[in-house]
């Protein structure tokens, strides 16, 4: 471990091997430091915060600060984030309260500087969070969605695996897995053919989702009769039954079709 004298870490912080603290970095009691991570000057470490192996804390970052709720009080909850996950220069990452009991963080993310992630958040692995991102409470982001810049994510939202959400949008619905979203209000603006590709989806396998959108947003359903219908007119697959689980599972609905001007 490599400690500099500048750095306040109390004694009683668990903190792995090959790890790294800069200058005027404070880490306090019951925090978890996996191996090989490296905490940059200034970045402060509150208490009931787990760290996986290989993380980066950039300057200025608070981890683990109690949240922004006014229903907290002062319960024991967590933070807990994942391996090899980037946090970038001044984002605050909030634990958890009674709701949920932690906030989390999955493994291989990128989360961009100036980043706000409230109370009881589920965000997945390979998730990248672009700057100034601000996202509420009980939020859950799943698996290898990509947030730009700017963005505000209202509470309780949930946006689903593979999506790509443009830079400066706002939104107060669901996102359901494999599509593009933007505009403002935030529509579904196609399947994120790009990133699937990328992530080795077959050309089939894109076809087969954009034929489960086109049924859900261009064949003038509803919801319920979309997901009906592609129930019973479209073979089972692991995305198929994806994208229905998600839309039959949404508490706040799911964005709407395209708009036009």
């Amino acid at each position: 471990m490599e400690f500099h004298p500048l750095a306040n870490v109390h004694p009683e912080a668990k903190i792995g091997n090959n790890v790294v603290i800069e200058p005027f970095v404070t880490i306090e009691k019951d925090v978890e430091i996996g191996d090989g991570c490296l905490i940059k000057a200034n970045a402060v470490i509150k208490s009931y915060t787990k760290m996986g192996k290989n993380c980066t804390v950039f300057n200025g970052a608070v981890l683990g600060e109690i949240p922004q709720d006014l229903k907290f009080q002062g319960e024991v909850t967590t933070l807990e984030i994942g391996d090899n996950t980037n946090i970038r220069e001044f984002v605050t990452l909030n634990r958890g309260t009674a709701s949920k009991g932690k906030t989390t963080i999955g493994s291989n993310c990128l989360i961009m500087a100036y980043t706000h992630v409230g109370h009881d958040c589920e965000i997945g692995n390979h998730v990248i969070i672009g700057n100034a991102t601000q996202i509420a409470g009980e939020v859950v982001i799943d698996d290898f969605a990509i947030l730009s810049g700017g963005i505000l994510v209202h509470q309780f939202v949930h946006v689903g695996s593979h999506v790509m959400i443009q830079g400066g949008s706002r939104f107060g619905k669901d996102v359901p897995p494999f599509v593009k979203a933007g505009r403002d209000p935030l529509v579904f603006a196609g399947i994120n053919s790009i990133g699937l590709r990328r992530r080795n989806f077959s050309n089939e396998k894109i076809r087969e989702i954009q034929d489960i959108y086109r049924i859900l947003y261009l064949k003038g359903y509803n919801n319920t009769q979309a997901v009906e219908f592609i129930e019973a007119e479209l073979p089972a697959s692991k995305e198929r039954d994806e994208i229905i689980l998600f839309v039959r599972n949404s508490k706040r609905g799911i964005i709407p079709g395209f708009l036009t001007d």
